[in-house]
């Protein structure tokens, strides 16, 4: 089972090691691929994101990928297409979802007793549509420090795209309800766009709730009542915020498991980033990479597996079994990698 792996940096190689050595506690016969990304792909390649590293990406068509370190008030990537063109991308993380054509990042968030408080029963999937909005990264300066102006790019083909995934996603896994989260009373074309298709696809599944909600009252709706939401779809930096304000409710972004989702390619990773002042400390927390480790296993069908790697994790957590720091633990990323291995080879025996 071919799986490519962007190992990151940060963080991202201790905890893609944990990760990988959990999966293959499930038996499954893995071949692993590096492939390189950022500085490793500069020096194979001259380029962070290089045409080779995007076809290999695509010939693996699952990959797993490690956090990125990603600066403030900088990371423009530009990356030459087979034209000859260019396009000009805000980051490293843009422009690999970008590149190979992903549209949608689910984020599955659950809550886990003995961890998360009164949010122990959260269960929810954010749907975030990843192509455009905000995060395409069209903006300008208008005179020295004087004003900026960003673009809010919404098209009606990939609202339609990320809605209907939602809702399939949803009937496939019988769960109940989609909510789509906007702010269409102040942003009418745009966000407004964005509910109308979300609206015209719902007809389409009359066996499945469908409302929506403006994207502050949400904020508050799922602190307050943790059971109100379960499949959520948002755009880009609706989803983002609103997934990570669902991490920390119930405990840490180091539970929050993601995938990035195209057509005939998959990118699994977690919510969070790469951590630089944590780095080659051995306390760096594995369990959403994990976690989107089993994701990629539902993705090819191995759902027994899958469901083992998640039931090892909850065991572990409940039982607050070699907890890294961020979990309230004094556990390492190899005590705990090595707790949830214990678990998932128990499960499968």
């Amino acid at each position: 089972m071919r799986v490519g792996i962007l190992k990151g940096n940060g963080i991202g190689p201790e905890i893609t090691a944990a990760t990988q050595r959990v999966l293959e506690a499930t038996g499954l016969p893995f071949e692993w691929e590096d492939i390189p990304i950022a500085g490793e792909a500069i020096e194979a390649y001259g380029h962070p994101l290089a045409p080779q590293t995007v076809q290999r990406l695509r010939a693996a068509k699952y990959n797993i990928k490690a956090p990125l370190i990603v600066n403030k008030l900088e990371g423009r990537i530009t990356c030459v297409q087979p034209d000859g063109s260019e396009l000009t991308y805000p980051s490293l993380n843009n422009a690999i979802r970008r590149e190979l054509g992903l549209f949608v990042n689910p984020r599955p968030i659950k809550g886990f007793p003995g961890v998360s408080g009164r949010h122990e029963s959260l269960d929810i999937v954010v749907m975030r549509e990843v192509t455009e909005d905000v995060y395409i990264g069209h903006e300008h300066k208008i005179g020295d420090d004087i004003a900026a102006e960003a673009i809010k790019l919404t098209t009606r083909a990939a609202c339609l795209k990320v809605a209907r995934y939602s809702f399939e996603y949803a009937k496939r896994l019988n769960r109940k309800r989609v909510t789509c989260l906007h702010k269409a009373n102040v942003l009418n074309y745009t966000d407004g766009l964005f509910l109308r298709c979300f609206q015209e696809v719902s007809r389409d599944y009359p066996d499945i709730q469908s409302d929506d909600m403006m994207i502050d009252a949400a904020c508050y709706t799922i602190v307050r009542d943790p059971r109100r939401f379960d499949i959520v779809v948002a755009a880009n930096q609706y989803g983002d915020i609103f997934s990570d304000l669902a991490a920390g409710l119930v405990g840490s972004l180091g539970l929050a498991p993601g995938a990035n989702i195209g057509d005939g390619v998959a990118v699994f990773e977690a919510s969070h980033g790469a951590a630089p002042d944590i780095a080659g400390k051995g306390i760096a927390n594995p369990l959403a990479l994990v976690l989107s480790g089993a994701e990629l296993l539902d993705e090819i069908g191995n759902y027994k597996e899958a469901n083992a790697v998640r039931e090892a994790v909850r065991r572990v957590v409940e039982s607050k079994t070699s907890l890294t720091p961020d979990l309230g633990g004094n556990g390492t990323t190899e005590s705990l990698a090595a707790a949830v291995i214990e678990e998932v080879k128990c499960i499968l025996v």
